[in-house]
């Protein structure tokens, strides 16, 4: 039947442009008019699975736009739609050419619009080129002389870095999401990407690019286009880059209307592998450079990121020192302009670490003051011989306060170039920041619903040990070992014994677990604790914990694990703050720069977001009991039983060009129903 009336619509001429049209105009209809459950209407509606998304996600929109809710953390309006904001991370948008710049011995040059990052021919062909098109004036932020880049816009800027048959896989980085948006039915004004140029500090993208202006248009643009709220989605980077922008808003809107203002714009924020307490691989760039994946040499990797002063927005710091309050500064007649000095609990000094599993950095600084540490080439040997031979090195260890606060930079001044200019930017870009010291830890912003999400239990650098190499700058460190956490242990590269304070997890691959878990003391004093495998479930191996006492440190459920399963564990507080929520899920085994394609955050996000505005909805939070296939890509073939997995959810429904039974298991049109399950 399903094929017939598919062959009817060929038979009829119908292109995808009338499909989208009509699609369009039932969603409109039924705003008003709501179909009637069995209709003949809904049945043509719902057999339109050529051209628009399976039924129960056709469903979940038909209640997305159509729904209003009033209850607390909720936002009310008779026909409201939600957005969704996106903030890419580090590294993670386009940077074009604004220059016309020819490279010599190259047949490729770089013309305006030509993209700069990420082009690995250019970076092949006219590396020279290229470099100039990135780097940035250590100290003044300007651009190369010859040639200057500029963030690309719109959501093309963030799905596929380096688009092309081999490297767009490689260089993805949003574009999965982008396409569940669009399998969903979500119209194409409602997804809203703000690229950013990523090289600058806070205080340069305001200054240069009117960056934090911008956005707060766009969420005042989306809510006069949409009529609701926004979900603002950040990952990495992107969480720092927010927080700058609610600490900014300060300054720009009335103390009596912020709150407001906050409430009417943004309904949900998703903090996606945030490092809240910096990340210890932000060090190791700025010492011995970071490639990327690229084929460049560690030493240029390190010329290139340093002079980016964003390369310190992410450094590791101690969640027990906090600066002066710029905001109240502000409006008590202070200059906003200087030095936010450090205030540190006791606990700081009494404990070790900074909070850290370990110290961040162990270095070895030559006995003799005024070693030439980045020697000419020329030197290299003489000097190896002459003077390294007169006196034992020293090794010198710092915490993640010492490195925040500008301490470590300053001890190893005398023996690397790169030192006098991180640390002018660290001064002026960061502790002189005018609206905020972006090294301090971050409470709990003033958001209706907040969810922190990170993975866990991946094998994680959090600490390092650094000697001189003997060779010129800017390869004059060399990496002698590494501290790794492990679920929950420290060990060594070298397979040393390692003294330090291992958390209850490891991190995901790129921040420490002591970081990523920082927005666990968001949660109130009462919590209640789910884990879930993280692939569809009948319930069976779901395990709950209600009112766990938290007392603002780590919180570890007492649960069980299956090695062979992965598991999502909620974190969840509705009631220590009236009309606000709060959860942290933990991801097992997802990796830092891939959690934002997984399968798993995007089915959660949905279900959530379709949960809260639901008028039926009687939970804070989405149920976790069940999660069955949403897409058709989630059926799939049970060998063992001869039939699509999921009967209830999905059913063999052969389409012409299948090639595998797995892929003839489709989602039934009539699951849409199950959806109440959620509730």
């Amino acid at each position: 039947m399903v094929q017939g009336s598919r062959a009817n619509r060929r038979s009829k001429g119908l292109e995808k442009t009338d499909v989208s049209v009509t699609m369009i105009y039932f969603s409109a209809l039924s705003t008003f008019f709501p179909l009637p459950h069995g209709s003949q209407t809904e049945t043509t509606y719902s057999q339109m699975r050529g051209f628009c998304p399976s039924p129960l996600a056709a469903t979940l929109l038909l209640v997305l736009l159509q729904c209003s809710v009033s209850s607390a953390g909720q936002f009310s309006g008779d026909s409201s739609k939600l957005s969704g904001i996106i903030i890419p991370g580090f590294a993670s948008t386009q940077l074009r050419a604004w220059s016309i710049l020819d490279c010599p011995y190259s047949p490729l040059d770089f013309n305006p619009l030509d993209l700069v990052w990420l082009d690995t021919r250019k970076l092949l062909s006219a590396v020279n080129c290229w470099l100039k098109c990135m780097w940035l004036d250590p100290y003044n932020q300007t651009d190369h002389p010859e040639c200057k880049s500029r963030p690309d816009s719109g959501l093309s800027a963030i799905t596929e870095l380096d688009p092309g048959y081999i490297t767009g896989p490689l260089s993805s980085v949003w574009k999965e999401w982008i396409k569940w948006c669009v399998e969903f039915g979500i119209e194409a004004n409602a997804i809203i990407a703000v690229p950013y140029d990523w090289r600058l500090s806070p205080s340069m993208l305001e200054e240069r690019d009117l960056y934090f202006h911008k956005l707060k248009l766009t969420f005042e643009t989306a809510r006069k286009l949409r009529g609701g709220p926004s979900i603002v989605l950040a990952h990495s980077l992107g969480n720092h880059v927010f927080r700058y922008f609610l600490e900014w808003l300060k300054l720009e809107i009335p103390p009596k209307h912020y709150v407001q203002w906050l409430d009417e714009h943004i309904h949900a924020y998703f903090a996606v592998g945030a490092p809240l307490l910096g990340s210890s691989q932000t060090v190791k760039a700025t010492l011995s450079g970071d490639t990327f994946g690229l084929p460049i040499s560690e030493g240029t990797a390190r010329l290139l990121v340093n002079s980016f002063a964003s390369s310190l927005w992410m450094l590791p710091f101690s969640k027990y020192c906090r600066s002066d309050n710029a905001y109240w500064k502000h409006f008590s007649g202070v200059t906003r302009r200087g030095h936010q000095t450090y205030h540190c609990e006791e606990q700081e000094f009494r404990s070790n670490f900074s909070g850290m599993p370990t110290n961040i950095i162990n270095i070895e600084i030559p006995s003799i003051h005024g070693f030439d540490a980045y020697p000419s080439v020329s030197e290299v040997a003489e000097t190896n011989l002459s003077r390294m031979e007169c006196g034992l090195p020293t090794q010198l260890s710092f915490s993640a306060r010492e490195i925040a606060d500008g301490t470590f930079f300053k001890a190893i001044e005398d023996y690397d170039p790169d030192s006098k200019r991180l640390l002018y930017q660290l001064e002026k870009s960061y502790h002189g920041d005018p609206v905020l010291n972006p090294l301090t830890p971050w409470d709990r912003p003033p958001i209706k619903n907040v969810y922190c999400v990170y993975g866990i239990d991946l094998k994680t650098e959090v600490g390092y040990y650094f000697a001189p190499s003997g060779k010129p700058y800017p390869d004059n460190w060399i990496i002698t070992d590494v501290i790794f956490e492990v679920e929950g242990s420290l060990f060594s590269r070298s397979g040393d014994l390692v003294e330090g304070n291992a958390g209850a997890a490891s991190g995901d691959e790129a921040v420490p677990y002591h970081s990523l878990s920082w927005c666990k003391n968001w949660l109130g004093p009462k919590v209640n604790i789910t884990r879930a495998p993280q692939s569809e479930h009948d319930g069976s191996d779901v395990q709950v914990e209600l009112n766990v006492e938290h007392h603002g440190e780590d919180i570890v459920p007492n649960m069980t694990r299956s090695t062979r399963t992965k598991y999502i564990t909620f974190y969840e507080d509705s009631e220590s703050i009236p009309g606000r929520r709060t959860a942290v899920w933990e991801l097992d085994k997802a990796n830092h720069r891939n959690i934002v394609r997984s399968p798993v955050l995007m089915r959660e996000v949905w279900l959530q977001m379709w949960h809260d505005i639901h008028p039926d909805a009687k939970s804070n939070f989405v149920t976790k009991a069940k999660r069955g296939p949403l897409r058709d890509e989630d059926c799939y073939w049970d060998y063992g039983k001869a039939r699509c997995a999921w009967p209830e959810y999905c059913e063999y429904r052969y389409v012409f060009g299948d090639v595998h039974l797995g892929q003839s298991c489709r989602v039934k049109n009539s699951s849409s129903d199950l959806k109440l399950h959620y509730l």
